[in-house]
């Protein structure tokens, strides 16, 4: 393929996952008064600045005129990178495949199929966190003082965690599909293994939105794990592949 045509290849497949994370941003703007429900409960828990048993968010508020729809059209833009993640995901996948081999193509399908419920359960641990994370963050707040938080900022402070997270729980599948298709061996995943633990706990410490050593350490020690048992996987499949071979 000539380079135009690569850029017209490109096109396409990013105007497919622009489709496709439209048709999850409607979904995400029917269900948008449960889905603000649902992030907003770790705080609403909290009860801080409460006026009533039925006002429990006090200390949440949106601000402006344009403020709440705003903050509905971003609600709908991350459900929908959420639900189309099989989508752009595949989208990806298919732009790279024509320069892979019939056996690469093969163990990257595999592993496209597997990264889409990585990212998911990396995003729900994202929010079972929250509350843990938000709860060390706010008893922060001296006790003679009250502590009013713009919605949409919170938001972006949950949206940036759970993004993290469901990207860092793809590391295991990005290592072993580079391992599986013979591109990078086991043992070289595991030689610099020092330094990678080095990089993933400056990943946890520049990309936590929280700023605390508490949550940091919640996303880098899950990472360190996936990491080495990616390592050892692939070293035992290099010890398989080498059997084969001979």
């Amino acid at each position: 393929m000539s380079l135009l045509e690569h850029f017209r290849e490109l096109r396409t497949r990013l105007f497919k996952s622009a489709l496709g994370i439209l048709v999850g941003g409607v979904a995400g703007w029917i269900f948008y008064d449960r889905i603000v429900q649902t992030l907003s409960h770790p705080i609403c828990k909290l009860k801080l600045g409460a006026t009533s048993p039925t006002h429990a968010c006090g200390s949440l508020y949106v601000n402006g005129v344009l403020g709440p729809l705003n903050l509905k059209i971003s609600v709908s833009i991350f459900v929908g990178i959420i639900l189309s993640a099989p989508v752009w995901i595949y989208q990806l996948w298919a732009f790279v495949s024509p320069a892979l081999k019939k056996r690469e193509k093969r163990y990257s399908l595999l592993f496209i199929f597997l990264a889409t419920p990585f990212f998911t359960v990396g995003v729900w641990f994202g929010y079972w966190l929250l509350p843990i994370a938000i709860k060390q963050i706010m008893g922060l707040t001296p006790s003679n003082l009250s502590n009013l938080i713009r919605f949409d900022e919170y938001l972006i402070f949950v949206l940036k965690l759970l993004l993290v997270f469901g990207i860092a729980f793809e590391l295991p599948i990005f290592l072993l599909a580079l391992n599986f298709m013979n591109i990078v061996s086991g043992k070289a995943m595991l030689r610099p293994w020092r330094y990678v633990v080095f990089g993933i706990t400056v990943f946890s410490a520049i990309f936590v939105p929280t700023g605390d050593p508490f949550t940091m350490l919640l996303l880098a020690i899950p990472m360190w794990f996936f990491y080495l048992a990616a390592a050892f996987i692939g070293i035992f499949h290099d010890r398989g592949w080498k059997l084969k071979k001979s």
